[in-house]
């Protein structure tokens, strides 16, 4: 069996308005540091990345606002949702992405939480904000590509 066809994804969430609210460049994987709670309740599908974003902080990435919600079955030590998490990247990595984050004015904004080979891992992208006249011509050019779809497949029917 070859690596490629070892490596099952599981995703757990994405962020979706992300695509609308910015125009994202690189993308990077990395690993999640979490707690038994937190990977128990990942594996039932219980998080949300609405409006997490990563932030560095003392040269390590942290992953902030992303809502992980309690465990149901936890008797005690439950974790706390909105908690930060730490970020794994190698330091070459996390040095490219503060210098790029620090001068160019780029977010870093998690895409989505998924399970690799069972592990848990986040896809990151730096991103730069789009101005409401960018979403409104991003909508339009959906619209159109919608409605040349449609009329395609009239037409072959």
């Amino acid at each position: 069996m070859t690596k490629k066809n070892s490596e099952a994804l599981k995703v757990i969430c994405q962020n979706k308005k992300a695509r609308h609210e910015y125009e994202l460049g690189d993308r990077y994987e990395a690993g999640l540091a979490l707690t038994g709670t937190e990977v128990k309740s990942l594996r039932l599908g219980k998080a949300n990345l609405t409006d997490a974003y990563v932030r560095i902080i003392n040269g390590e990435a942290y992953l902030v606002n992303a809502h992980i919600s309690p465990y149901p079955w936890a008797y005690f030590d439950n974790h706390d949702p909105l908690r930060r998490r730490k970020l794994l990247l190698n330091r070459q990595e996390l040095k490219r992405l503060y210098g790029r984050v620090q001068e160019q004015g780029q977010s870093l904004i998690p895409l989505r939480l998924y399970f690799k080979n069972g592990l848990a891992k986040a896809e990151l992208a730096l991103a730069k904000g789009k101005k409401t006249h960018d979403k409104r011509h991003a909508l339009k050019e959906a619209d159109a590509k919608r409605e040349m779809a449609r009329v395609l497949r009239e037409r072959h029917k």
